[in-house]
């Protein structure tokens, strides 16, 4: 069945226009509460809410819970909260689901819904078509007294803050380590800096004075240029940039360098590999850079690639039993320590290692080369199906002949544009750029 509503992350858009309406959230508020209370056995279901810093949130937080209360849902509410937390919370509560008011590293123009199940991972295609199908049903509000109960979660920032530390070993303090934490302006806000302060670091915040419209305004995972100039403006050893709901990550040295999620991937499984803790491999996506990929061989760990999408990347994992997995964007997972890709958790992970190594990011990564990638869009053209242009193919084929060894291509089409995206890694930008402007031309051509 094909999803309407659903997208990879939850549902998404622009405030204000379909699907993003207080109409159409309560609604699915009392969907995704019958959907809940059937896998809670037909009792009551009781449901975590947390959202980002959007202005937006306010609006969208009191349909969800007028619709999961018309439908007999219970409501836990817990305010500003990462999109991890709310996993944790989810769980550690015993609830059976967590919902999360967020776009993410979108401007604040958009917002979305997201959904965790009660195991605190994102719920199965088969759970989101459950509630599509019950939007299809139509808006019924049960009797008073059988109306749902909301609750307050009030120590919900200071359960998950000590969550956080609990991932690392007692034994690991940050002193001696001055950190630059850039939160966005969004849901880690009030969190980030005390979990790096309370581990003893000297902490330098920016992206922590939210407003309702500044989040990911220029800070965040998202513009990584300003955590480099940050970073040595104050004198710091290493940065964390965060996007507005705390589950991307990207780092930066104390020379501006800056890490992406296949670096600090890789940080990660060195450090269990060294320590001889759990590993099994590591997970990556069609997006991560070879360079990776050609490292892990040479080590001898297990490497395996998921569709683009953290969730993706956590069915892998689980499949195959393995620990740490991640995207180059930062949504990193470390699945014996968080059920979700979580921003703290995992610069934690790498912060732990600098510590117990008394290495810099530099150091860490320094065998591991990443290889140049060049990316190019081609416009599609309606009258013409991309895929049966025999020219093309050929191209494909005699590139990845030539690369064999050497790199790698990746075609796909957008998911939001009409558009196919022509991805070439190779070992120097000049052998990447050949290839790519070749398949490009090629592909142009073909669809004249």
């Amino acid at each position: 069945m094909t999803r309407r509503y659903f997208g990879t992350d939850g549902v998404r858009g622009r405030v204000g226009q379909a699907p993003i309406t207080p109409d159409f959230v309560l609604k699915l508020g009392q969907a995704a509460g019958r959907v809940f209370s059937r896998l809670a056995g037909n009792t009551r279901a009781k449901v975590l809410i947390g959202k980002d810093t959007r202005i937006s949130g306010y609006m969208l937080e009191a349909a969800l819970e007028a619709g999961l209360s018309s439908g007999g849902t219970d409501i836990v509410l817990c305010g500003p909260l990462p999109t991890p937390a709310v996993a944790y919370l989810t769980q550690a509560l015993r609830l059976d689901a967590g919902i999360v008011i967020s776009a993410s590293h979108n401007p604040f123009e958009d917002n979305g819904i997201k959904f965790f199940s009660a195991t605190g991972e994102k719920l199965p295609d088969e759970v989101e078509l459950a509630i599509e199908a019950e939007l299809d049903k139509g808006f019924e509000c049960v009797g008073s007294a059988d109306l749902g109960r909301a609750e307050r979660l009030k120590d919900a920032a200071g359960r998950y803050i000590e969550f956080c530390k609990s991932t690392v070993s007692s034994y690991i303090n940050l002193r001696g380590l001055k950190v630059l934490v850039d939160c966005a302006n969004g849901a880690a806000y009030h969190i980030a800096p005390k979990v790096l302060h309370e581990l003893g670091a000297e902490v330098v915040t920016v992206g922590t004075e939210p407003n309702g419209m500044n989040i990911n305004l220029n800070v965040g995972a998202t513009h990584t240029e300003h955590l480099s100039d940050w970073v040595k403006a104050h004198g710091c050893d290493v940065g964390i940039s965060l996007d507005g709901d705390a589950d991307r990550l990207m780092m930066a040295d104390a020379d501006g360098h800056v890490y992406n999620g296949d670096e600090l991937l890789y940080i990660m499984v060195c450090d269990r590999l060294r320590r001889n803790k759990p590993l099994g491999g590591a997970v990556g996506t069609l997006m991560t850079n070879y360079g990776l990929e050609k490292r892990f061989e040479a080590m001898g760990v297990p490497f395996s690639r998921a569709k683009v999408g953290d969730r993706y990347v956590l069915e892998q994992l689980k499949e195959k039993g393995w620990f740490l997995g991640g995207e180059s964007s930062g949504h990193l997972i470390v699945l014996d320590k968080q059920t979700t890709g979580d921003g703290i958790v995992s610069a934690l992970q790498v912060l732990s290692a600098m510590k117990r190594t008394g290495q810099s990011l530099k150091e860490l990564t320094a065998d591991l080369h990443m290889m140049p990638q060049v990316l190019h869009n081609v416009r599609l053209n309606p009258e013409k199906d991309w895929r049966d242009a025999v020219e093309f193919k050929a191209a494909c084929e005699r590139e990845e002949a030539r690369l064999a060894g050497r790199g790698r291509i990746l075609i796909r089409p957008s998911g939001t544009e009409p558009v196919v995206r022509i991805m070439v890694e190779a070992e120097s930008e000049t052998l990447a750029r050949e290839v790519a402007d070749t398949l490009r031309q090629t592909l142009i051509t073909a669809l004249m």
